[in-house]
């Protein structure tokens, strides 16, 4: 059974903590090590990705991304070991619920209408 057919959030004080969109962000500032190249492959606004970064920051007690500012030098963006904790542990829920679950949503998706 496919883990993509399930999208979890992990929710605190109103905000989503994480989800898969902030999963794959975080991914993609992980290997671009930059959020402005992140928010360009994934088409949303550099705006956008530093308020999804802000949020998950917020939610954490400790750095999930850090930054330093541009200049003459560039800045860049890098997850943190935690942040990279984070992603791992959230791929592990996938795959651990997906198998919890299979039974099911196996009865699901094969009763779904084919398109």
């Amino acid at each position: 059974m496919q883990a993509s057919l399930l999208r979890i959030r992990i929710n605190h004080a109103g905000n989503t903590a994480l989800g898969p969109g902030k999963i794959e962000l975080l991914q993609h500032i992980a290997q671009q090590g930059s959020i402005s190249a992140a928010a360009k492959q994934m088409r949303m606004s550099y705006r956008r990705a530093w308020e999804l970064v802000d949020v998950m920051n917020r939610c954490f007690d400790q750095a999930v991304v850090v930054s330093t500012a541009g200049g003459s030098h560039g800045g860049g963006a890098q997850v943190t070991e935690f942040g990279q904790a984070l992603i791992d542990a959230y791929q592990q829920i996938l795959q651990k619920s997906a198998q919890a679950a299979a039974d099911e949503l196996h009865l699901i998706t094969r009763h779904l209408k084919k398109d």
